[in-house]
C-alpha cells in the first residue's frame, strides 16, 4: 500500500533538501508514493493577485490548484523519473508507463478537483496539506507525510498543527477521516501527529 508525500512548496527555498528528497522518493528509499506538490510561490502569486484583482475564493482555489500543477511539473523537471498522475491510485508503484518515469512515485496534478469536488471547499481554509490527507484518505493509503521547511513540536495532533500554524483551518476535519498514520517531516527529522480518539 502506498504513501501520500506533500512537500511544502516552501522547500524551494532550500533546493538541496528538494533535491536529495526527489531522488530518494524516486530511488523508492519511502517505498511507493504518490507526491502531493504546495503550490510555493505559484500559490502566493495567486494571492497577490486576488487581492490586486478582487476575484472570488473560488477562483482563488482553482488558480491554487493550477500552481500546484506548475510545482509538480517544476518536481519532475529537477527530478526526470518522477511522472505527474491526474489519478493516483492505491498502488503508487505502477505511475503512467509513458513518462518511462520511477516506479516509486509519481507526482499529483489536482487539475481534475478544478471543476470543484462536493467534500473540498473552494477556500484558503483548504490548501495542499488538507489536499494530501483527503487524497491519502481517497486511495487508501497506509500514511500521510507533510514534509515542512520548519519542525513540528511533539505531541500535536490535527488541530494542534492548525493553531501552530503549521497546516490550515480545514486539516483537522480532513485528518478526522484518515485512517492512517500522519507525520510532519521538518529539517530536523519525522514527528508523528497524534490522533485522539473523538469524546
Amino acid at each position: 500500500m502506498t504513501a501520500v508525500v506533500k512537500i511544502g512548496g516552501s522547500l524551494a527555498a532550500d533546493p538541496d533538501r528538494l533535491r536529495a528528497l526527489l531522488t530518494a522518493l524516486a530511488d523508492g528509499a519511502h517505498g511507493p508514493c504518490v507526491i502531493v506538490p504546495g503550490g510555493g510561490a505559484f500559490a502566493d502569486a495567486v494571492r497577490a493577485a486576488q487581492v490586486a484583482e478582487g476575484f472570488s475564493d473560488a477562483e482563488a482555489h482553482r488558480r491554487a490548484l493550477d500552481a500546484m500543477g506548475r510545482m509538480a511539473d517544476l518536481f519532475c523537471g529537477l527530478e526526470p523519473r518522477l511522472t505527474v498522475t491526474v489519478a493516483p491510485r492505491a498502488d503508487a508503484s505502477r505511475p503512467p508507463a509513458e513518462g518511462g518515469g520511477s516506479a516509486a512515485a509519481a507526482v499529483w496534478d489536482p487539475v481534475l478537483l478544478r471543476p470543484g469536488h462536493p467534500d473540498i471547499a473552494e477556500s484558503w481554509a483548504v490548501t495542499s496539506d488538507s489536499l494530501a490527507v483527503w487524497l491519502a484518505a481517497r486511495i487508501g493509503a497506509r500514511t500521510c507525510v507533510l514534509v515542512k521547511s520548519t519542525d513540528a513540536a511533539p505531541g500535536l495532533d490535527p488541530a494542534g498543527l492548525a493553531r501552530a500554524g503549521l497546516v490550515d483551518a480545514a486539516f483537522p476535519a480532513f485528518a478526522a477521516r484518515f485512517a492512517g498514520d500522519i507525520a510532519v517531516w521538518g529539517p530536523g527529522g519525522p514527528v508523528p501527529v497524534v490522533r485522539r480518539a473523538a469524546a
